[in-house]
């Protein structure tokens, strides 16, 4: 299946398809009037999808909610370090508003908790290299997520999306184990209202257990903090202990939980969304 597609809708930027059978407003516009939510639903009914999920300034909540969404997670300090972004969604299938997953959820938030107020000192291993990647790594970033994901909704195992990203908006670590590539992840920056997604985490199975995505994480907070970006985000995988922790234990707060949100190796599942402070808000007008 075709991955979903990212284009202009009236002033705003979504991504939809078939894949996740949903419409992700990524980018409310700045001109935007209180027809928007109208307009996705309509837009939803006859592409027969059965979500909408939107990132919404709080300021556009009103239009959304009277519209019948309903709000999923939070993200506060979103916009340029001050205002919040709500997650809001609007079931046009109300079997996808069930989840099927709501103990392992909670088990998970349970065990977040519990690893929050362990101090953990990793230690790197001495064989380790950890760096920005360059457009000369794209080929071995490219097939090192082909490994680790047989599906994913965007096409991280194409070289050249690697590299238009990479000249565009994403930054992208890896960790180098004896010269050879063995984990990765990548910054996703909304320059403009100052924040990044952490996301696109991946370590070979054989290297896994080292540590190496909360290296990473470090790395990565260090650099977007360098590039006075405000407010850090990641949206992971609800039923999963191994980001939820990695998030928790370096101080990212719960912002909430997407229900049935994103295609997974064939099937929907709850993301959690987890959101830390990182810089200073920019001085600049909101």
């Amino acid at each position: 299946m075709q991955p979903d597609v990212i284009e202009k809708f009236s002033n705003s930027t979504i991504q939809h398809g078939k894949y996740n059978d949903r419409i992700y407003v990524m980018k409310v516009g700045k001109n935007e009037d209180a027809s928007l939510p109208q307009k996705l639903k309509d837009f939803a009914e006859s592409s027969q999808y059965s979500k909408i999920f939107a990132k919404v300034p709080a300021g556009k909540k009103g239009d959304f909610i009277s519209a019948g969404f309903q709000g999923e997670a939070e993200i506060p300090n979103f916009f340029k370090g001050k205002n919040s972004a709500l997650m809001l969604s609007l079931f046009i299938d109300r079997n996808r508003e069930k989840s099927g997953t709501v103990e392992k959820n909670q088990q998970v938030i349970e065990a977040c908790q519990y690893k929050r107020a362990k101090i953990t000192i990793l230690k790197r291993p001495e064989n380790a290299e950890l760096r920005e990647c360059t457009a000369q790594d794209a080929e071995n970033v490219a097939r090192l997520y082909e490994q680790v994901f047989p599906t994913y909704p965007f096409p991280i195992s194409d070289p050249t999306y690697i590299l238009e990203t990479m000249a565009s908006h994403v930054v992208y670590f890896g960790v180098w184990l004896d010269g050879k590539l063995a984990a990765l992840s990548s910054a996703e920056m909304d320059v403009e209202e100052s924040n990044v997604e952490m996301t696109d985490f991946a370590t070979l199975p054989e290297h896994r257990g080292q540590g190496l995505a909360t290296m990473l994480l470090e790395t990565m907070e260090t650099e977007m903090h360098s590039r006075e970006i405000a407010t850090a985000y990641t949206i992971a995988r609800a039923p999963s202990f191994g980001m939820n922790i990695t998030f928790a234990r370096m101080g990212y707060e719960f912002g909430g939980t997407l229900v049935n949100n994103t295609n997974i190796g064939g099937q929907f599942e709850d993301m959690n969304v987890w959101y830390k402070k990182i810089s200073a808000p920019l001085t600049t007008a909101s």
